[in-house]
């Protein structure tokens, strides 16, 4: 599965109604079409994108294919973002966060930073007292 690709698809707020829907129950272009007060043709566009990132399946039924979200790869894209959101973080030091400045080797240390410094390792928003947002930071802990 890619991740990136199946993100991309949900993301959009139509296909994100139709795959919940079709976690409810199957459904037809048509009956998708009718629930969404969408054209039939514009559902088809948006299925066809679902089953190309994996998400779906479908099955005929008579004259008609119904579709059905494939659960598995839900939990694959669950199971990467939890993945990633364990990620932990590591305090910044010049030798892993690439300071090019010339005040680095003092930005890393025990102690203050200079608001110059402040403002080139953690950004604009960092103002003047390096702010909680980076409070991961060595420099920020005294």
């Amino acid at each position: 599965m890619d991740v990136t690709l199946a993100l991309k698809t949900i993301a959009d707020e139509t296909r994100m109604k139709i795959l919940t829907l079709l976690l409810q129950r199957n459904y037809c272009v048509r009956a998708l079409a009718r629930k969404l007060n969408l054209t039939e043709a514009t559902i088809s566009q948006h299925l066809k994108i679902l089953r190309e990132a994996g998400l779906l399946t479908g099955e005929k039924k008579g004259y008609f294919m119904h579709y059905d979200v494939k659960r598995e790869i839900l939990h694959e894209l669950a199971a990467s973002i939890e993945k990633l959101a364990s990620i932990e973080r590591e305090a910044c030091t010049p030798e892993y966060g690439g300071c090019q400045h010339k005040e680095s080797g003092n930005c890393h240390v025990k102690g203050e930073c200079s608001s110059e410094i402040r403002k080139f390792c953690h950004g604009k928003e960092a103002g003047g007292n390096g702010g909680s947002k980076h409070e991961h930071c060595r420099c920020h802990k005294s």
